[in-house]
């Protein structure tokens, strides 16, 4: 598990430490690129979209690696200015492409995003 704040910056973060902790558990590296790749695009609309503080937590059970993605606190303010309409919103369509299944659960204290992606490791 990893707290950061909610903040493009450590998107970045996220995506290292998940890239090292999955080298670590043996997945191999195509499944590990996908599993990047979903928890990049996550981590990026948490701090985006998001509140105060991400959580990302990692479980490998079953041959199943289960990708939670938390946004805790009061809603950030962000302008849309500087998103271009065309760049906008392919991040969801690779999750549901790379992963075997998504959920999207609002909190009291925000929201939680979970995938799943079949691992060989």
């Amino acid at each position: 598990m990893l707290s950061l704040p909610a903040r493009e910056a450590h998107v970045c973060v996220a995506r290292h430490f998940a890239a090292e902790l999955l080298q670590s558990w043996s997945v191999p590296e195509s499944e590990r690129d996908s599993a990047v790749l979903i928890i990049d695009e996550l981590a990026a609309n948490a701090a985006q979209y998001g509140r105060e503080r991400m959580t990302l937590l990692l479980v490998l059970d079953d041959r199943t690696l289960h990708i939670v993605v938390s946004d805790y606190g009061t809603a950030a303010e962000h302008p849309h200015s500087e998103i271009a309409p065309d760049e906008h919103g392919r991040g969801t369509g690779i999750v549901h492409c790379l992963a075997q299944s998504t959920e999207i659960h609002q909190t009291r204290s925000g929201r939680e995003v979970r995938a799943r992606l079949r691992c060989s490791a």
